[in-house]
């Protein structure tokens, strides 16, 4: 059955929400995990795709994502700040990108950023253009029509906002916003000129079937960079308690976004560690992408580590690659 769907895919076509859940759910899960990485090599061939991020605000977030150190509702003793050291942001950026990494993102705590904080981080944006060559983002919350302008100025090419969870399932998660907020910003960075990220986090409760949604919603809204978080539970918030997901649940996933998303980069990002050295499963099944090095409040896996079992695994690190051209 799934060779037809992989044909099907491979000569530019699209699995239907039903046949995503009967694949999902009835196909022996050894014959799906080969199947994506059949289909990742296919349109992506070993081309990995490498990003790293900084805390460029840090804490005293006024939104309740149950899933979040940042957020003021939990008390998570986060070290807090307005803005991170421009030196800090600039050495991170060099190191990174002397490893092969192509993309550097500031990614702010808090619903939006005020008129004044974005023109700081103007100036950070500034200086990483003078002193790399690297791909710049953003993540900071909702945008207005003018913010985002202002960021494509900075040199912002790619603008990140999750969506963090599938329409049904986001109202079990936060209530200060909401899933078509999200929505609306992505839309308006996308009027202003800027590539979109967006993704979610998996093992927050919801089910398979909506995990799938959160898949086809972001290929709806064509996305072509999107990030898979598995959730690490912080203390003190509401999602401390919630029982880790088995390495074949995530694998799934994984494999099922590569699926229903072929010509997007599906990037491993937070709660990998998790998975210990099982991780790397992520990397033959489907995922071919991945935020590297630290991440907001919790700490990943080093460069060093990462560069080597992948290229353990057969990937390239091409620096020119660039999705768009996949659309």
């Amino acid at each position: 059955m799934i060779e037809k769907y992989l044909e099907r895919i491979t000569q530019g076509g699209h699995l239907e929400f039903q046949e995503a859940c009967l694949l999902a759910t009835e196909t022996p899960p050894a014959v799906l995990f080969q199947a994506a990485d059949q289909l990742r090599r296919a349109l992506h061939h070993n081309t990995f795709d490498l990003c790293s991020i900084i805390n460029a605000r840090s804490g005293k977030c006024s939104e309740n994502c149950k899933f979040c150190a940042q957020s003021s509702s939990y008390d998570t003793a986060i070290e807090t700040y307005e803005l991170v050291d421009s030196g800090k942001a600039i050495d991170q950026a060099r190191e990174n990108e002397a490893h092969g990494v192509r993309r550097f993102s500031l990614v702010t705590a808090g619903r939006e950023v005020s008129d004044r904080q974005l023109a700081r981080f103007g100036d950070i944006y500034k200086q990483l253009r003078a002193a790399t060559g690297l791909s710049l983002c953003a993540s900071m919350g909702f945008l207005t029509s003018e913010k985002a302008l202002r960021l494509k100025e900075f040199g912002v090419v790619r603008y990140h906002c999750n969506l963090e969870a599938s329409r049904s399932f986001f109202p079990q998660v936060c209530s200060t916003h909401s899933w078509k907020e999200k929505v609306e910003t992505l839309q308006i960075a996308r009027e202003a000129g800027l590539e979109l990220c967006s993704g979610g986090i998996i093992g927050m409760g919801e089910s398979l079937i909506q995990r799938l949604e959160l898949a086809f919603e972001l290929r709806e809204l064509g996305v072509l960079s999107i990030p898979l978080n598995i959730l690490t539970p912080i203390p003190h918030t509401p999602f401390a308690g919630l029982a880790p997901l088995s390495l074949e649940e995530v694998l799934t996933c994984v494999a099922m976004f590569r699926l229903i998303n072929p010509k997007a980069v599906i990037r491993m990002a937070g709660g990998r560690m998790l998975l210990e050295a099982e991780q790397y499963r992520c990397f033959t099944s489907g995922a071919n992408g991945a935020i590297v090095g630290n991440y907001l409040t919790t700490a990943g896996n080093t460069l060093e580590e990462d560069l080597r079992m992948l290229q353990e695994l057969g990937f390239s690190f091409d620096c020119n690659r660039d999705e768009t051209n996949d659309k």
